[in-house]
Order: C-alpha cells, then structure tokens, then sequence
C-alpha cells in the first residue's frame, strides 16, 4: 500500500492512496477545513490501515469489510453489526460464490423460529444483499451472488390507546423507563434516536428537542426536530436538574445503551400484550396525529420522513377524513 497523501474532492478534504493491487483510493474526511483535515488526518490513515485484508474469502469477512468502510465514512453501521453476528454460524464461513437461495430461504426459516418478525428477516438479508454488492464494488469478489430476501410482511398495526399509553408511564418503576416513553410517545422518534439524544439539543426555554444529531451522517431513517409536550417538561426538567451525564436517558451517569429489559417489564406491569414494543411508541405517536386529522405532510415532518409517499401509505387510513369523498361520491 503506497503513501497517504491528502487532496481534494468536491470541495472537501480527502485521503488519497494506492490499494496493494495499485488501484487509486480515496476516503473523505467530510470537511473543508485543513486544520481540521491534519487533525483528522493520522487518526483515519490508522484506521484505513487496520481494515480486514482485503483477500476476504466468506460471507463474514466481507461483512467485516462492509462495516468497516462505513464505519470509516462516519455513517451508523450497528444494525449492518447485528446482522452479521445474527448469520454468522449459519452463513458467515460460506464462500460468496456457494451462496445459493436455498441457504437465504434457510437462515429465513431459523431465524422465523427463533421469534423474528418478517420486517427483521427482510431487513437482515437485505443488508447480507448490501455487503456482497459493496464487495463487488471494492472488487474483493469478481461477482455478486443473487441473495433471496423474503417480503416485510404487513406493516404493524398495534399501536397504544390512551388509556393504555398512560397505564405504560405509569409502569416504569425507574425514572429514566418513564422519560424514555413519555419522550418516545411525543416524539415519535426511534429508541436510538432517543437514546442518543444529548442535553445540548433539549432547548427548556424554546420548548424543542432536536433528534438530530450533528456528528451523525444522516442516513435514510430521518430523525426531526420537535416541540416538548408540556406534560413532558416538569419530567424533562427534573432529568435536567439531576443530570449526570451529557444524555438525557442515564443509569448511574452513563448512557443507557438499551431499554428492551425495562420497557419489556414496564409492558407487563401495565398488563399490556407482549407485541408492544420500543417500536409500538412511534406507531402509536403518528396514529394519534393522523387521528386527530393532522396532515400527513406535517405527520412525516415529525417522523423525519423524507418521503411523504410513506407516511401517507401506513397513515393514512387513521385519518378521519380518509376516502371520506370517495366515499360521498357513491352516495344514493
């Protein structure tokens, strides 16, 4: 592998160098700023030089591979991790080329019987899809094999009523379950946007809280900015007086890397079924809104959704207006 040597791209500063085949890489350091780029500089070099060899041979080594390069490219790869942990013994020692639609339609079958919904089967093989094409485009293979991902399945129609919703706050025995959910039912965001969310983007005094993340490469799963419910302020601002650390879900001063365990003894408590999930929060928040006759457009603003088309697609039958005149128009 030859020198690093910085240039420019577009603007912004990149890492150039030459592969141990003599073909020219590049990797950008997503600034325009030099000082910046020489401090950047070393750091990343390191961590280019620690990638898998590039001679991977299985389906986990080019997995590896996959998760390291957007890892590099500051983008979120932990779902891509979980779904290579997930098929590692059944798929990972496989040379891509012997990968055939009978292993994909396998691992579907074990991991069906294992409990995993249809969405989460789909969403894992499908990044299993994406790993062997970046491979193919890193020409680590000559060739991409066809990898067979089943449906998603009917989109999720448990959401929370009220009167269940605040039978779920009521649940959580500890201080930060309860200001996970009262924040993810007014929100409407994701548990990881939630988790991730820092004091710096809770503005008290003009009542917004920013799920945005400014050192987090937006990806396809937007996140928004939104105001504070007012019966989520007096919990926000208790949080904020006791705080510890810079997140606002804490335990014991460090951030809280998962909820499933307390959410799921929260569910039970509050005597509610056992498909309510973290999830179920975010369903029910946009439910309420498309209920309530929010617009869809102003709905997938505060899901973060970049494309209306879906929210319109999942929500708009909660509308009470919905076909409504469709519906006039076969009157007698």
């Amino acid at each position: 592998m030859s020198d690093f040597r910085l240039g420019k791209h577009r603007g912004k500063f990149v890492i150039v160098w030459a592969d141990a085949e003599g073909n020219r890489r590049r990797h950008s350091l997503g600034t325009a700023d030099r000082s910046e780029a020489d401090r950047l500089f070393a750091r990343t070099v390191a961590q280019i030089q620690r990638r898998p060899d590039p001679r991977a041979e299985t389906i986990d080594d080019l997995f590896e591979v996959y998760i390291e390069d957007k890892t590099l490219e500051g983008k979120n790869a932990e779902r891509a991790g979980f779904a290579r942990k997930a098929m590692k013994r059944l798929l990972g020692s496989l040379a891509p080329s012997d990968l055939t639609i009978e292993h994909c339609k396998a691992y579907a079958t074990k991991a069906a019987g294992q409990g995993k919904t249809a969405a989460t089967i789909h969403t894992e093989l499908g990044y299993l899809r994406t790993a062997l094409k970046h491979a193919r485009k890193r020409k680590l293979i000559p060739e991409e094999p066809y990898v067979w991902v089943p449906p998603k399945g009917a989109p999720r129609e448990r959401h929370l009523t009220r009167d269940e919703a605040r039978r779920l706050v009521d649940a959580c025995e500890l201080p930060h379950m309860k200001l996970f959910v009262m924040l993810a039912l007014t929100t409407a965001g994701r548990a990881g946007a939630i988790l991730d969310l820092t004091w710096k983007r809770v503005d008290l005094t003009r009542g917004v809280i920013d799920l945005r993340d400014p050192d987090r490469q937006a990806n396809r799963k937007g996140r928004a900015a939104v105001p504070i419910a007012e019966w989520v302020r007096p919990a926000l601002e208790d949080a904020r007086k006791g705080a510890i650390s810079d997140h606002v879900i804490e335990w014991g001063g460090k951030r809280v890397a998962s909820v499933k365990k307390g959410f799921a003894g929260a569910v039970g408590r509050a005597g509610l079924s056992d498909d309510v999930t973290p999830h179920v929060l975010r369903h029910t928040a946009a439910v309420w809104m498309a209920e309530d006759g929010v617009p869809m457009d102003v709905i997938a603003q505060y899901l973060g959704h970049s494309d209306s088309r879906t929210t319109y697609r999942v929500y708009a039958r909660y509308s009470p207006g919905y076909l409504r005149q469709a519906a006039k128009a076969l009157e007698l």
